[in-house]
């Protein structure tokens, strides 16, 4: 007959009540499964006192409540942002003065008048983006290029016709990579590239546009060059909005990084207020600023740039 198996029960490890070894000796231990278990250990022992360490804390705040302000005061996170490297330019004012290319534009009270178009051979993405362009952007119209003309000849071309702004949508193998904007009659040009784009039908739960004039939000563009950058956007809008059609567009500087996002308030029944993404989307970074229409190069942006993460031009 054959001989019958004894069941081997196996012993269950009881806890001895001993402090877990530092992870140090752990990491000496040669056997792989008791060198995971001890490792298990300790960061149960080390996360039951971080608990009992906090529970302890908020016991002591409830009692005392300076001490959480205390804690908070010095508990300050440190970010890429509040690391940034000084810029003389911070907080420059360059409204009316004497280096301010759109004084005329603001003071004169001139309304938009935006030609678009694009690079030559280009294909149906970049026309897309144009005409949702026609819709972001007040008394804009979009107008096919050919390939017989250049940027200064149909610069010149806006200026016969009283347009106040060009904007050049650049495509690269069949992808849009870039944007030049040229402020008319005499300049500046600014070169953007352009990147992360999603159109409307790509956002889930878009809503569809109205053609009234959108709010115009510009966050966190503090030195002299973000200034000048952002009163350029400032010049393709209308300076009274119809706050009825309760449409905004954003442009959020985070890092040299200009992200565009367009948005209609939605009021609720619960006195609360939300936010329906209308679209298109992208990402602009400033590349190249020139004097009037494509001249002198006063700004480029270098790959050596990239290199001091702390240091931001806008």
């Amino acid at each position: 007959m054959p001989a019958r198996h004894k069941k081997i029960k196996k012993k269950t490890q009881r806890p001895s009540g001993r402090p877990p070894l530092a992870k140090e000796a752990i990491r000496g231990v040669k056997n792989k499964m008791k060198r995971e278990n001890l490792l298990k250990a300790a960061r149960d022992s080390d996360n039951i006192a971080a608990h009992r360490a906090r529970a302890e804390r908020s016991r002591m705040e409830a009692a005392d409540p300076a001490l959480k302000a205390e804690r908070l005061a010095k508990n300050v996170p440190t970010t890429i942002e509040s690391m940034r490297v000084y810029d003389e330019t911070l907080g420059a004012e360059i409204e009316g003065g004497d280096e301010d290319e759109f004084a005329g534009y603001f003071s004169d009270k001139i309304p938009p008048k935006v030609l678009i178009t694009t690079s030559p051979h280009a294909r149906h993405e970049a026309h897309e983006l144009a005409e949702h362009l026609v819709g972001v952007v007040p008394n804009a119209e979009f107008v096919k290029r050919g390939t017989k003309f250049s940027v200064k000849e149909i610069s010149q071309f806006c200026i016969n016709r009283a347009y106040t702004d060009l904007i050049v949508i650049s495509e690269d193998k069949k992808t849009v990579n870039g944007l030049t904007i040229v402020h008319l009659p005499e300049g500046p040009t600014m070169f953007f590239s352009l990147s992360s784009l999603r159109m409307p039908k790509q956002i889930s739960g878009h809503g569809r546009a109205t053609q009234h004039v959108p709010e115009l939000i510009l966050n966190n563009f503090s030195t002299r060059l973000g200034a000048t950058v952002g009163r350029l956007f400032q010049s393709l809008f209308p300076q009274t909005p119809e706050f009825v059609g309760r449409q905004v567009v954003t442009l959020h500087n985070q890092r040299d990084f200009i992200f565009f996002r367009r948005h209609r308030y939605i009021f609720k029944e619960t006195e609360r207020v939300g936010l329906q993404e209308l679209g298109p989307q992208f990402t602009l970074k400033l590349r190249r600023l020139q004097r009037g229409i494509a001249q002198e190069m006063e700004w480029e942006h270098r790959s050596n740039m990239d290199k001091e993460k702390h240091k931001f031009y806008l």
